[in-house]
C-alpha cells in the first residue's frame, strides 16, 4: 500500500490554516458567513460556540470533506478543493461522536488504521504500543470496545487519530458527554500534544475547556466571528473582572435589577439570576445587602468566557 503523503508539498513557513471570507450554505440556509481566520504552527486553536454556531461546518471544510460554497480556504498551503487527499492524509480528525468499530480490540481498531495510511506492519506495532501507553489504554488492548466507557472511548479516538503522525489535530466537541474526571484526563492528553508540537484545532461550547486549552480562539454566533483572541484579552477587553451573581427568586430577578444597577459596570438579567459585572464582587454583594436586599443566594466569580459570549450575543452559550 502507497503511502497517501507521498506527493504532498512541505507545510508553509507561514499559517498552517489560512482563511478568507470562507462561507458554507446548505441551501437557503447560511452556516458560515464570510468568516476570516489563520492557525500557526504549534498553535492550539479554538472555535467557541453554541449549537448551531457554525463551528462544525467550519472544521469540515478545514478536514476537506465538505467544500465551501465561496471565500479563500488553504490548509498546509493546499487549496481543499483541489488537494482533498493530501490535506487529509497529513490531519488527525477527532469527530463529535466516536465512530470506532465495536466489535474489534481496541488494538484491531488502531492497527487496521494505520494499515489504512499505508504504515509497514514492522513500523506500526511499535507505534500502537506508544500510542497505547499515551491514551493509558495499554490494559485494555486486547479487550473489545463496545464495552468501554465513555472516557475510554474519546481517548482511543484520539490515539487512533495520531496513528498517522498528523500535522494537525481537528477535534470537534472533543469532551461533550464524558464525566469531570473524564474531561481532565482528557484535558492532559491534549496539553501533552501541544507540547510536543502538535497544532490542534477544536471546537467547543465549554468555556473552561477553551480557557484550559486554547491559546487563541475565535467566538462564533450564527456562523459569524464576532470575537478573536487569547481567553484572558477577551475576558479582558469584554467584560470586568469579577461578577456578582444573585439569585432573588421567582420574577424578582427582573424588578431587583433596576434596585442594584448603579454598583455595577453592567447587569445582565437571565431566567433565575442576576449578573453584576464588577471589580470587587464581595464589595457589592456588602452593598446589596446595606440596602436591606436579601438575594435567596449569592456568590462572587471570576469573570470567563460564558460572560465573554453574553456580552457580544445576548445569549448563553448553553441557548
Amino acid at each position: 500500500m502507497t503511502s497517501l503523503t507521498s506527493d504532498a508539498p512541505p507545510a508553509p513557513a507561514g499559517p498552517l490554516i489560512e482563511a478568507v471570507g470562507l462561507s458554507k450554505r446548505f441551501g437557503d440556509f447560511q452556516a458560515v458567513d464570510a468568516v476570516d481566520f489563520s492557525v500557526a504552527r504549534g498553535e492550539s486553536f479554538g472555535f467557541l460556540g453554541p449549537n448551531g454556531a457554525g463551528k462544525s461546518s467550519t472544521m469540515r471544510m478545514v478536514a476537506a470533506v465538505s467544500p465551501a460554497t465561496e471565500g479563500r480556504l488553504r490548509v498546509l498551503g493546499m487549496d481543499p478543493a483541489v488537494r482533498g487527499p493530501a490535506i487529509r492524509s497529513r490531519l488527525g480528525v477527532v469527530p463529535q461522536q466516536d465512530n470506532l468499530d465495536l466489535e474489534l480490540t481496541v488494538w484491531e481498531n488502531l492497527y487496521i488504521y494505520g494499515r489504512y495510511f499505508g504504515i509497514p506492519k514492522r513500523a506500526l506495532r511499535p507505534k500502537i504500543e506508544e500510542l497505547l501507553d499515551f491514551a493509558q489504554l495499554s490494559d485494555r488492548a486486547r479487550d473489545k470496545v463496545e464495552p468501554l466507557s465513555g472516557g475510554m472511548k474519546r481517548r482511543l479516538t484520539i490515539a487512533r487519530s495520531l496513528i498517522n503522525d498528523p500535522e494537525i489535530l481537528l477535534l470537534d466537541e472533543p469532551t461533550t458527554g464524558l464525566d469531570p474526571q473524564a474531561r481532565h484526563v482528557l484535558w492532559d492528553r491534549l496539553y501533552r500534544l501541544k507540547h510536543q508540537g502538535v497544532t490542534l484545532v477544536l471546537t467547543t461550547h465549554y468555556m473552561d475547556e477553551a480557557e484550559q486549552l486554547c491559546d487563541r480562539l475565535v467566538v462564533m454566533d450564527h456562523g459569524r466571528i464576532v470575537a478573536e483572541g487569547s481567553p484572558s484579552k477577551l475576558i479582558t477587553e469584554h467584560v470586568s473582572r469579577e461578577v456578582a451573581e444573585l439569585r432573588f427568586g421567582i420574577d424578582q430577578n427582573e424588578v431587583r435589577a433596576a434596585e442594584v444597577a448603579d454598583l455595577a459596570q453592567r447587569v445582565e438579567v437571565l431566567a433565575d439570576r442576576l449578573l453584576l459585572y464588577v471589580d470587587d464582587g464581595e464589595a457589592v454583594l456588602q452593598a446589596v445587602h446595606q440596602r436591606g436586599l436579601q438575594p435567596v443566594s449569592s456568590l462572587v466569580r471570576r469573570a470567563s468566557l460564558e460572560d465573554v459570549f453574553l456580552r457580544l450575543t445576548g445569549r448563553s452559550l448553553v441557548d
